[in-house]
């Protein structure tokens, strides 16, 4: 049985328009098709018998072992049905495959190291205490602020743009968000915004700039800590606007009128959510306002975490995702009355669709600049997360609460003051 074969036997001889060419020369799947999954070596089969699931997969194509030609997402969306389902007996097929090929079987039998960009995070360090959490950040956002202008474009924002219209352009997205946020709380000139998880500073500054608003952010990345702070220089913004480099739960400071979390709460951990959002409420005045911003489950039917899937192991190490309800309770018992939320995970498949035509548009530098496992990592988790968004895997949430004074009086008007 040719090499091409045998994984076309792995998606169980479906007709998904991909075709399969191995270096044996072999070819199987449909020849005309707009994407081409090239095993490049024997050792690919390794990965893939000894690996669970899509993490041999994941493992063979961030090594070179596999190389995609065309369309990522294309390619996911086509295969996604028949790699969901790779189980121990398509696995004992594959052997059964390759038994008689000397080159195949000797390949399959060599136990390979995982690429070197897979995460190893915290050794005997308690998962979420604050080294950890260190780790975990640096290993994903100290990549190089160079590579993230190229996949994020001019706002260096992180999370989930807000599209106006469909034809909305990535920037006008994510300036949307910011001002989505800024309406939510409600800012106004004078006031003082504490933004846990800030990233490149983007809704520091836009609150700064559009709102008049001195704004703090913390991250627990130094070059995203460095780059914010060079850019509120540049923008003229240092009287309003600073980023320090520093774990959340080391902000003194408290009496701020506003909270914004956006995209920090999947690296708390869930038994840390209800303390997390108790230390929120701690740093805002009484008739302050908290919006929450984070990528959830659609429920809590499924762990929080999966520690040895692709994502933990080479995006987010120890990350973990709540359903929508888990987080409302949080919020609702820890400080905060809830008045209003949202689910924009439609959003977000735009968002991610444009970071990954970002990062087609400068591939060839994109490698030179981190690595060819490094940018194959983000190839392969931003198109399949796009994905994920899409087909209700994964959702994305924004909750907003107020912390009550003992007159009870929210402040909120009585109809949604936004309209971003």
């Amino acid at each position: 049985m040719t090499l091409a074969k045998v994984f076309e036997r792995v998606t169980h001889g479906t007709d998904v328009p991909v075709e399969f060419a191995a270096y044996d020369g072999s070819r199987a799947g449909r020849p005309d098709a707009d994407v081409r999954v090239e095993i490049r070596s024997p050792y690919a089969v390794s990965y893939l018998v000894r690996s669970p699931g899509l993490l041999g997969l994941a493992r063979a194509y961030v090594s070179g072992h596999i190389e995609v030609h065309g369309d990522m997402y294309t390619t996911l969306s086509r295969l996604s049905q028949t790699l969901n389902s790779i189980s121990p007996a398509d696995r004992l097929r594959v052997l059964a495959g390759i038994i008689d090929d000397p080159l195949l079987r000797a390949a399959a039998a060599t136990r390979l190291e995982p690429p070197a960009v897979e995460a190893r995070p915290g050794g005997r360090l308690r998962r979420h205490s604050k080294r950890r959490d260190a780790e975990a950040i640096h290993h994903h956002y100290d990549v190089s602020n160079r590579f993230y202008e190229w996949v994020l474009g001019p706002s260096m924002a992180y999370t989930c743009a807000v599209y106006p219209k469909a034809g909305s352009s990535l920037e006008e997205a994510q300036s949307a968000k910011h001002e989505l946020v800024a309406r939510k709380l409600g800012l106004e000139p004078g006031m003082r915004l504490l933004d846990v998880g800030c990233g490149w500073g983007g809704m520091v500054m836009h609150a700064a700039r559009e709102h008049g608003v001195k704004a703090l952010g913390v991250t627990l990345s130094k070059q995203q800590a460095e780059w914010a702070q060079k850019a509120i220089a540049e923008q003229g913004l240092s009287d309003l606007a600073e980023v320090r480099h520093m774990d959340y739960r080391d902000v003194e400071e408290s009496g701020f009128d506003a909270v914004s979390s956006i995209g920090l709460t999947e690296h708390i951990g869930q038994a840390n959510v209800p303390g997390y959002f108790a230390f929120l409420s701690g740093r805002l005045r009484p008739g302050g306002r908290m919006l929450n911003h984070c990528i959830t489950r659609p429920d809590n039917t499924q762990p929080s975490i999966r520690p040895e899937g692709f994502i933990n192991r080479y995006v987010f190490p120890d990350g973990e995702l709540e359903g929508p309800g888990f987080l409302l309770t949080a919020m609702n018992d820890n400080g905060f009355e809830i008045r209003h939320e949202e689910n924009l995970r439609e959003h977000y498949a735009l968002t991610l669709r444009d970071w990954c035509r970002n990062l087609d548009e400068h591939w060839d530098e994109a490698v030179a600049e981190v690595g060819p496992e490094v940018a194959r990592v983000w190839r392969l988790y931003m198109a399949g997360c796009r994905l994920g968004f899409e087909r209700n895997m994964v959702q994305l949430h924004q909750i907003l609460g107020v912390k009550l004074p003992e007159s009870q009086v929210s402040g909120m008007p009585l109809r949604a003051a936004w309209g971003v």
